[in-house]
């Protein structure tokens, strides 16, 4: 007999069934710390501060019974909601038993009392965020934070492990690379696994504005068009001809035969690459810092021999950019609540903020598809704009911004977005999440 609810089979991808698969619930935008990573540090940031009114979260409970996890955190401290626990213990009782309930947090707020009143309520994962363990270091990136209070709440959280009862617990942490503390990553991921952590999320730092731009670890090429480049260097080399010069003789009025060399090369270079479909924006390729992004490696190669060591399962974002895009936000079947009720399809999408990913001044709006307080959840998601959105997104056909010599253009460098180069509506060509460089608890 024909299975009556097609969301029961398995084969259904996650961003097509009927209800979200996975929760993103912004409890409040509060924070008690000040990031210089963070996005409502910077002057254009239109975030709004306010928390998460408990009839809000209410109108949820449709669409709690199918999922399987739910996130409670956004731009701010989830601690700082007086009725986490509630909300924790209420989802708890309606989500399938298989399911989990986590949060990402900056841990200062975490003592023995509210460690032990979050794992009795029943929140399965807590994800701190510690970009360094020296504790200079860790005062000029988010201030007001101090490594002894750190401490205290894994020591909290560990010790609530064991008196609740509650092995199955999960204590991790974040870590968010910056040029200024990547050298810090092995001894952090040390630091952490010593006190209790038993996953690590490192994730690179989105520029929000130009002066952090210097601060990104990674380089917004294509790994592909790295290894073409590489390709056609070393066969223009074989024949004694530098390609690396191509920058400065390309201007040039007249060019001498060997710097026709050059220019011949580069283009079969262009041929290669659109015969492979690979974007290649040839001024970022060329100016690509190799001996940084050979430190950066190794660094990341200590980092995992020392989660190996450790027993922990570290999660790393990549170096450059990856061809073969996967959006893991609509993919797996996320819906994102801000705290005001409004219904969000990605991370990327959540807020309205100005920001410098791909080295351009990016602006982007949030994209709303309706509100909790005045629409039924299952509604919103299952709407046809919403719907036609995920698919739209699962298909890919949308331009590679940050490989693109035009950009910034017209299309994206827009205060309304209302369509890229491949006329869509769904701004997500300029999007670096689906690339593999932004990573969180999900």
């Amino acid at each position: 007999m024909q299975n009556p609810n097609p969301d029961l089979n398995k084969s259904t991808p996650p961003a097509l069934r009927t209800h979200p698969t996975k929760l993103f619930v912004e409890t409040t935008t509060s924070c008690n710390l000040g990031c210089v990573m963070c996005v409502k540090q910077t002057e254009q940031c239109a975030i709004t501060e306010g928390e998460m009114a408990p009839a809000t979260f209410e109108a949820l409970k449709n669409a709690l019974p199918q999922a399987e996890t739910l996130i409670l955190n956004g731009v701010g401290e989830p601690l700082l909601h007086p009725h986490l626990e509630t909300f924790i213990g209420q989802a708890k009782k309606l989500m399938p038993k298989d399911s989990w309930i986590g949060f990402q947090s900056n841990g200062l707020l975490i003592d023995d009392r509210c460690a032990r009143s979050l794992l009795e309520a029943g929140l399965d994962r807590i994800c701190i965020s510690v970009d360094a363990v020296t504790p200079e270091k860790l005062r000029k990136l988010r201030e007001g934070a101090e490594i002894s209070g750190l401490s205290k709440a894994f020591d909290a959280l560990s010790k609530a492990k064991s008196s609740v009862g509650r092995p199955d617990f999960q204590i991790g942490v974040e870590i968010v690379v910056m040029r200024s503390n990547l050298t810090e990553l092995p001894d952090t991921l040390h630091w952490a696994a010593s006190r209790g952590a038993s996953f690590a999320l490192v994730t690179h730092v989105l520029p929000y504005d130009s002066q952090q731009v210097g601060e990104a670890v990674y380089e917004s090429c294509s790994g592909e068009a790295i290894e073409l480049l590489n390709k056609w260097r070393k066969k223009a080399a074989e024949v004694a001809v530098d390609i690396n010069q191509y920058p400065k003789i390309l201007f040039h009025y007249s060019k001498s035969a060997e710097e026709q060399k050059v220019i011949g090369f580069v283009e079969e270079l262009k041929a290669d690459a659109a015969q492979q479909d690979i974007f290649l924006d040839l001024k970022k390729l060329f100016s690509l810092d190799k001996t940084w992004l050979d430190q950066a490696s190794e660094i990341f190669t200590e980092a995992e021999l020392v989660a190996q060591k450790e027993g922990l399962e570290l999660n790393l974002p990549e170096l450059v950019l990856k061809e073969n895009r996967r959006c893991e936000f609509v993919e797996d079947g996320s819906a994102f609540i801000s705290w005001q009720g409004d219904v969000h399809p990605c991370y990327f999408l959540w807020h309205g903020y100005h920001c410098f990913a791909s080295g351009w001044q990016q602006i982007v709006k949030p994209k709303v598809f309706g509100n909790l307080n005045k629409q039924p959840i299952l509604d919103i998601w299952n709407s046809a704009e919403f719907r036609t959105f995920r698919e739209n997104v699962t298909r890919y056909d949308y331009p590679y911004c940050s490989s693109c010599g035009l950009a910034p253009c017209d299309y994206i460098q827009t205060e309304e977005f209302e369509q890229d180069c491949h006329i869509n509506s769904e701004p997500c060509g300029s999007c670096l999440w689906c690339m593999g460089l932004f990573q969180c608890l999900r």
